[in-house]
């Protein structure tokens, strides 16, 4: 008997002799959300929303006031819980990966008369990681230190941080949210209510946290800078109405589905800015 044909691993396609390249492994979102409801006093706020939110990118949640992007961070955070559906962050369940998931709240919600300064805000960021009985040490306050050099608000170290301007706020949180050196960065509007110059320097982190493979989702309401901000855009309008890469997702035919009557308003708003400025 003639031996038979050598057996390969490499599998073939149905024309005798080619070989099919192996499959290229699929990247694993950073954050994934499959048919989440939130309610509150039995009132959906956002309903069998399906969304990922992907790896090593910028992605900003767009949509009308009421449409439920807050809440949709605050579930992705354990913060809202969910009538169905469920989150996963980097493949696992929230409580397995909490330490690396970093939140920057938005202004309003924090009471700045709290007797902190910016560096004790900062320093909140390294907390996960020393665990219940450590107190911070030199090594973090050098990293809560360098984080507030990074949003360039080192020297308002030690200024309690009701005293600080809206701007300056929103960049000790922010680097509080470095300090915890976080693989996935989740911000409610970032960018509500601050100058020029901390827009500037925000969205330059973001961009350096971008660089280092970091994941940003953040609450974005400024429909004029999607385009030049971020990667990829969520539109939300209590259920999922688009989501991808900007170039794609983020088009007229989605903006007004998503505002409606409003998008109208608001490009008349944004030429009526456009023509006072120019």
């Amino acid at each position: 008997m003639k031996p038979g044909p050598a057996i390969t691993s490499q599998p073939t396609s149905a024309a005798a002799g080619t070989s099919i390249a192996p499959s290229a492994p699929i990247a694993l979102p950073a954050i994934d959300v499959h048919d989440l409801t939130v309610a509150y006093h039995r009132k959906p706020v956002l309903w069998d929303v399906d969304v990922s939110f992907a790896a090593g990118r910028l992605t900003a949640i767009v949509g009308p006031n009421g449409a439920g992007k807050s809440t949709l961070l605050k579930a992705i955070l354990g913060l809202a819980p969910p009538a169905s559906g469920h989150v996963r962050i980097l493949g696992r369940p929230l409580r397995e990966v909490r330490r690396r998931v970093g939140y920057v709240p938005q202004r309003e919600s924090v009471d700045w008369d709290f007797p902190v300064d910016a560096l004790g805000v900062a320093l909140m960021g390294t907390y996960g990681a020393l665990g219940w009985f450590r107190r911070p040490g030199r090594a973090e306050r050098d990293r809560a230190m360098g984080a507030l050099e990074r949003v360039g608000m080192a020297d308002f170290a030690h200024r309690q941080i009701g005293q600080l301007s809206g701007g300056q706020q929103q960049r000790v949180f922010l680097a509080r949210a470095l300090a915890q050196d976080a693989e996935v960065y989740l911000m409610d509007e970032p960018f509500a209510g601050v100058d020029a110059a901390t827009e500037r320097a925000i969205i330059d982190v973001l961009r350096d946290l971008r660089t280092r493979g970091r994941t940003v989702v953040a609450v974005h309401h400024d429909l004029q800078s999607v385009e030049e901000y971020f990667d990829e855009v969520v539109l939300l309008n209590m259920r999922l109405v688009a989501a991808g890469p900007v170039a794609q997702a983020y088009t007229h035919a989605n903006l007004q589905r998503t505002y409606g009557g409003r998008l109208t308003i608001l490009d008349e708003a944004a030429e009526a800015v456009r023509t006072t400025e120019s």
